[in-house]
């Protein structure tokens, strides 16, 4: 078997069987294929296509080049999420906890953001002391004892996906729905899941930005995890405008506790109990969707959710004042709210250039390994809908020096689109997509 006849083949458009693609990937993966080679593969792949069968050997194959995790001396069913990333979402915060206090272990590995603003891992490490630098060893030893643990992506665990994603990010490849689908669903048949919510954001503000688009990698997904014996459902949600109020690392974190505490803004706990709710439902701890957000939804009220969070943060490290004190988290030294300055209903927001603006204030980064800031972004007082008057706030710029802060403030004037005459709401949940559908 040789890289050139597979790199013809579907070059040509062909399909190639599992020995070929198991044959290519761990060549690779082990330096026998160089990267001239890998490139013209991605190419083809991008311009040709994979079928469903090939998606999912390519899976397979990309999660066994490295350590599979099994986890069901643990549980019989371990549960986790993945989001294509978004602005403010801080997701993982509220439904890890949420679901792992009805039982279901929920182990997770995330990775740092790149692009619009701060991934999971760098929102946890606003948390003074938290480590997200734990051993394989550590990582199951964590779930076992407190059923959640949240890692930064181990280097054990599908390597060969590692490898073509930066080859793919230099050769303009990102774009193929098999590489993307099979890059995110190797890592989590690899870190032991049994069931999988995926959280496919759609719009200005995602990678994905028509729902046509969204559709097709959710379905994708979906049929690769059936196809590997996984449970798998995906939520198509809107990214127009971010996802609660707060857009930034420790503000963000502020969020997650003050929905914790029952309270929160309402589309973001909305979205935390439909995708927790999807997971209960997949366990099969609950019959249906509206059974289970119901059962999380007493989890808020009474508090279990939050203790059980406490319980997670504080045994990977994290400072239990700063839980408790969460004004004691990083803060920005500049801190400004912006007034509207004429009345009307906000019509629309651009995602995109909010979170670009985070970037730039410091809480994101677009070079990988690029220092960030825990303390800077901004609180929104209105979102797509809001009817607001003269002199109503608009939102909270937190920054760290005072001429990123007025740049800010006038990019996120300009973000906003009005209008005179009533707007609806737009509805966050698009789309829920199950393997039967």
């Amino acid at each position: 078997m040789r890289a050139v006849d597979i790199i013809a083949k579907k070059r040509d458009g062909q399909a190639l069987t599992s020995e070929e693609i198991k044959f290519f990937v761990n060549g690779y993966a082990a330096g026998e294929i160089p990267d001239y080679q890998a490139s013209a593969w991605c190419m083809a792949v991008l311009l040709k296509g994979m079928t469903d069968a090939e998606a999912t050997a390519y899976t397979l194959h990309m999660a066994h080049s490295g350590d599979v995790l099994d986890l069901h001396h643990i549980a019989p069913c371990v549960v986790d999420k993945h989001s294509t990333g978004g602005i403010g979402d801080k997701t993982t915060f509220v439904v890890a906890p949420l679901v792992a206090c009805h039982g279901l272990p929920v182990g997770k590995m995330s990775g740092r953001g790149l692009g619009f603003s701060g991934g999971t891992i760098d929102k946890l490490e606003s948390i003074r002391g938290f480590n997200v630098s734990l051993t394989t060893p550590e990582f199951m030893d964590m779930l076992a004892k407190h059923g959640i643990v949240v890692s930064g992506q181990s280097a054990d665990l599908a390597p060969a996906d590692g490898k073509f994603y930066a080859l793919r990010d230099v050769t303009a490849t990102v774009e193929s729905l098999p590489l993307i689908a099979a890059s995110i669903m190797s890592k989590k048949i690899a870190s032991g899941a049994d069931a999988i919510v995926l959280d496919v954001k759609v719009g200005k503000g995602a990678f994905m930005h028509t729902i046509e688009e969204a559709e097709a990698l959710a379905r994708l997904m979906v049929k690769i995890g059936q196809g590997m014996g996984r449970k798998v459902s995906a939520i198509l949600s809107d990214m127009n405008q971010p996802l609660g109020d707060a857009v930034g690392n420790a503000l963000e974190v502020k969020e997650a506790i003050a929905t914790l505490h029952n309270g929160g803004p309402a589309d973001f706990r909305e979205h935390c109990l439909i995708c927790g709710g999807k997971m209960l439902e997949l366990a099969g701890k609950a019959a249906n969707l509206e059974e289970a957000k119901a059962m999380l939804a007493k989890s808020l009220a009474d508090g279990q959710a939050w203790q059980k969070f406490v319980e997670w943060i504080t045994a990977q490290g994290g400072d239990l004042s700063q839980l408790e004190q969460p004004e004691t988290l990083p803060k920005a030294p500049h801190i400004e709210t912006v007034s509207s300055q004429r009345g009307g209903y906000i019509k629309a927001m651009d995602a995109a250039e909010i979170g670009k603006t985070v970037v730039d204030l410091g809480g994101g980064r677009y070079k990988k390994g690029a220092p960030i800031d825990y303390s800077v972004g901004i609180v929104f007082h209105a979102k797509i809908g809001s009817r607001l008057t003269v002199g109503a706030p608009l939102f909270t710029v937190h920054a760290n020096n005072s001429v990123k802060l007025q740049d800010a403030c006038v990019r996120l004037m300009d973000a906003l689109t009005w209008s005179f005459d009533p707007v609806a709401a737009p509805p966050h949940t698009l789309k829920i997509i199950n393997a039967e559908s």
